[in-house]
């Protein structure tokens, strides 16, 4: 038990803070994507949708997992704070309050890696619509 608050603390934050970078690193590359691209230089719409969408599902998927990361830290967090308590036999206020400031934590780190995905992914979906808007208006589809 003495190393699930590394876990916790490293592991599941560290996994959260990596995924948001990496979420955020395809983000910005899409955006980009999306400011220089020409629609009407695809051939098929089916082409240009494939072009639009690549790598979105990443950023949907830390979206979509990242509060159960986050609520695993949270049952890691509170398991330690439950053994500790056990294991020492006496409730003292410190002990379970680390714990449960450890356990709270990775719920934050959860929702704050969550919240800017779900966020982003919106605002790329919706330019995605935008530029498929675009081709089907020039090409008549």
């Amino acid at each position: 038990m003495d190393g699930m608050k590394e876990l916790v603390e490293y592991g599941v934050i560290g996994l959260l803070i990596g995924l948001n970078l990496w979420a955020a690193a395809v983000a910005i590359e899409r955006w980009l994507y999306y400011r220089r691209i020409d629609v009407h230089a695809y051939p098929s719409l089916d082409a240009c949708e494939i072009a639009l969408t690549k790598r979105l599902v990443v950023i949907g998927t830390v979206a979509a997992n990242a509060p159960y990361i986050g609520l695993l830290g949270t049952v890691l967090g509170i398991m330690l704070t439950f053994h500790t308590m056990g294991s020492s036999g006496a409730m003292a206020v410190a002990t379970i309050m680390i714990g449960l400031s450890l356990a709270l934590k990775a719920t934050a780190a959860g929702l704050v890696v969550a919240i800017p995905c779900v966020v982003m992914n919106n605002m790329l979906r919706r330019r995605v619509s935008e530029l498929l808007a675009q081709y089907k208006a020039r090409h008549g589809a």
